[in-house]
C-alpha cells in the first residue's frame, strides 16, 4: 500500500517515511498542500497523512480538496493539542488527528488501524461501486480506471464524463446533458469543449480511436457507452 506524507518540514517527513518503509509501505512525500492534492491526482495512494500548518495550502484545505477526488483515510498533524482544534479537524473530514510532537511507533499503529478499518469495513461497498463493460472497469470508489487490467490516467472532467456515461450503459446522453451533469452549468457552447474531452478519453481507453469500441457517437443525439456482454458479471447502472 502507498502513504502520502505531507509536511513542510523534511526531517519529520524522511523521519515518517523511514518507519513506513521498514513496515513495508511505499512512501509519496510532498511538502505543501498543493503538492499533495497534485499527488492525489497522480498517484494511486491509500492513505494521506497531513500536517495543517503549511505554505501555499494549508493541510485542512488540502484534505477538503483531496475529498472531491479520493474517499480514502486523512491522518492530520498539528502542534496543536486543544480539544477545539482536534474536534475541528475530525469535523471536517479527517479519520484521525495526531498531535506533535509524537511516537513514530504511535503514528504506525493509526495508520494500521485507518487501513484495516478502510480495506476490511469498506471492501463490500467498493464493489458496488464498481461498473464494468467487456475490459472497460471504473471503480468509483476508488477512482480509478482499468482498460483490460491496465491503468489508464483521466483528468477529473474526463472520469465524470466516462464515469456518467459507463453508469448509464446503453443510454445516448446529449452534448448539452453531458455538459449539465458534468460542469453543473447551463450549456453555451458546449459542443466544442465535449468533443474535445471525448477524444482525449478515446485516445486513452480505446485501441482504435477512429474505431471505438466502447465509446460511442449516435450521430445527431450526442454519445454513448457501448453494453458489452460479460459472462457471471451483472450490469449496474442509474
Amino acid at each position: 500500500m502507498t502513504i502520502l506524507v505531507c509536511d513542510d518540514d523534511k526531517e519529520i517527513v524522511d523521519a515518517i517515511e523511514i518507519y513506513l518503509k521498514n513496515d513495508g509501505y511505499n512512501v509519496v512525500k510532498a511538502y505543501d498542500g498543493v503538492q499533495a492534492v497534485e499527488h492525489i491526482s497522480e498517484s494511486e495512494v491509500d492513505l494521506v497523512i497531513l500536517d495543517i500548518m503549511m505554505p501555499r495550502l494549508d493541510g485542512v484545505r488540502a484534505m477538503l480538496k483531496i475529498r472531491e477526488e479520493r474517499n480514502i483515510p486523512v491522518i492530520l498533524l498539528s502542534a496543536k493539542s486543544e480539544d477545539t482544534d482536534k474536534i475541528s479537524g475530525l469535523s471536517l473530514g479527517a479519520d484521525d488527528y495526531v498531535t506533535k510532537p509524537f511516537n513514530p511507533l504511535e503514528l504506525l499503529a493509526r495508520v494500521k488501524s485507518q487501513l484495516r478499518r478502510y480495506t476490511e469495513l469498506g471492501g463490500a461497498e467498493t464493489r458496488q461501486n464498481v461498473y464494468k463493460t467487456g475490459g472497460l472497469e471504473i471503480d468509483d470508489e476508488r477512482k480509478t480506471v482499468t482498460v483490460d487490467g491496465e491503468d489508464v490516467r483521466l483528468t477529473p472532467v474526463q472520469y465524470k464524463i466516462l464515469l456518467l456515461l459507463t453508469r448509464n450503459l446503453g443510454r445516448v446522453f446529449s452534448i448539452d446533458e453531458i455538459y449539465e451533469r458534468v460542469w453543473n452549468e447551463t450549456p453555451y457552447n458546449s459542443d466544442n469543449t465535449v468533443a474535445v474531452h471525448i477524444r482525449n478519453i478515446r485516445e486513452k481507453i480505446e485501441i482504435n480511436p477512429k474505431d471505438p469500441k466502447y465509446l460511442k457517437v449516435v450521430w445527431g443525439i450526442g454519445y454513448k457507452v457501448e453494453k458489452i456482454p460479460q459472462k457471471g458479471n451483472q450490469w449496474t447502472s442509474d
